[in-house]
């Protein structure tokens, strides 16, 4: 994987469950040199098939350049990886291992702060009553994984945070962590995007669904692949840092601090709630921090509309419930926005942005009147975005500036006893 300004060149590696009769821990091929430089990687990767695979190409932030360190990290049946880093890591290292019983300790084998996120996500998970050791025939499932994943982060957090402020000042300690992590243990899997901050996006998380990924036409030697769908079915889930294929609509993105969870066809996305989270679906943050640490986060940047009510992001329909009871009697009637010509992805595949559906806010009813007077041009009505229905204050007429008259009384009567005094006056018979 090429980023912009930066090759993954120090190593790679790949993970894969075979056949159950070969037992449950999965095989693993990982190098010091290039993907795209080893022979052997494309003369096996073409010959073979696997139901779930973890694939890593790294870039070396800590550890040094040996296959110990090399992704993913496995322990029986569960595999592991991770983009980013810890923050304050040399600085937190001894207090987690103090955290781990003895034998994650002696089990870590390399030296980065991703295979010591892995044995402190073992001893949580061995704390929460699950031997990671075992090997269930149907996997120790989403939500036990799912929750030992939390606490991972929750601790790393709390050591982060341990770190004294005299020590952050004075050698300048980044304590922000980038966690993206991911997870398996052959039938569940459990990502993260996560970040410890509330003004910075984390790593990039993108993920697509479909019944078939196959190679397209392609007039060139190398075959390019895409994601089809012939059904509602989800038979084929990718998850990747960046999308795979240019066919951009077909990628879905993961919300900064989600947790992602596939098990057989589900795929869910669910908020990390914490003191780094905002449910606030207008809050901004900086893709800055990721970018110096040659990660890419690709938001795109949401263009300002002038409306009461947010513009609908992924969660189309987590929209609709959440507007749906301020709209007013007869309103969603009278005026409703066509529907989209061509959707971005198919609607049962793209989950909910959860911080964007929850909490929206209020509408501002008074917002017509504090527009300014055109005179006596009609103020022209915004187009109404995709699933946005029209609001109560786009109705109301506003207030035309019209010199006096000696036709108009200057009580505020009924509309036809001022038409017919102005009929009086100009000798007209209603």
């Amino acid at each position: 994987m090429c980023r912009r300004g930066q090759n993954n060149a120090d190593g790679f590696g790949i993970g894969f469950y075979t056949d159950p009769k070969l037992g449950a821990a999965p095989c693993l091929f990982t190098s010091t040199i290039p993907a795209w430089n080893c022979t052997n990687l494309h003369r096996i990767a073409s010959k073979t098939a696997s139901r779930l695979v973890f694939a890593h190409v790294r870039a070396t932030t800590e550890g040094s350049l040996t296959e110990d360190n090399c992704h993913p990290f496995y322990h029986n049946s569960l595999m592991w990886m991770h983009n980013g880093g810890l923050g304050g890591w040399k600085y937190i290292k001894r207090r987690l291992g103090e955290r781990l019983h003895d034998k994650w300790y002696l089990n870590v084998q390399g030296g980065t702060d991703s295979e010591w996120a892995f044995a402190l996500f073992l001893d949580r998970l061995e704390r929460l009553g699950v031997d990671p050791s075992s090997q269930p025939q149907q996997g120790f499932g989403p939500a036990v994984l799912r929750r030992a994943m939390l606490q991972t982060i929750e601790i790393i957090n709390d050591l982060t945070m341990g770190i004294s402020e005299s020590t952050v000042q004075s050698e300048d300690v980044d304590t922000r962590s980038l966690l993206n992590f991911a997870v398996t243990d052959g039938h569940s899997i459990i990502c993260t995007r996560y970040v410890s901050s509330k003004t910075d996006e984390a790593a990039s998380l993108y993920f697509s669904s479909g019944t078939q990924w196959e190679s397209k036409p392609s007039a060139g030697k190398d075959r390019d692949y895409q994601m089809e769908r012939r059904d509602k079915g989800a038979d084929i889930v990718l998850v990747a840092s960046e999308p795979l294929t240019f066919e951009r609509e077909n990628w879905v993105n993961v919300p900064t601090n989600s947790i992602l969870t596939i098990h057989g066809q589900t795929v869910m996305v669910n908020p990390i709630i914490d003191a780094f989270s905002d449910r606030d679906p207008c809050h901004k943050r900086s893709s800055a921090f990721a970018q110096t640490k040659g990660l890419t986060t690709n938001e795109k940047t949401t263009p300002q509309v002038n409306s009461p009510m947010p513009t609908p992001g992924p969660g189309l329909d987590a929209h609709r419930r959440v507007i749906s009871p301020m709209i007013p009697p007869g309103l969603g009637r009278s005026r409703t926005p066509e529907p989209p010509k061509a959707p971005l992805v198919q609607p049962d595949t793209r989950p909910s942005d959860v911080r964007s559906a929850v909490d929206a806010p209020a509408p501002r009813p008074d917002l017509a009147s504090k527009l300014p007077s055109q005179g006596n041009i009609k103020k022209k009505r915004r187009s109404l975005n995709i699933g946005e229905y029209p609001h109560p204050a786009e109705f109301t007429e506003p207030e035309v500036e019209t010199p006096p008259s000696p036709v108009q009384s200057t009580s505020r009567g009924g509309d036809y006893v001022t038409a017919e005094k102005a009929a009086r006056v100009l000798g007209m018979a209603l």
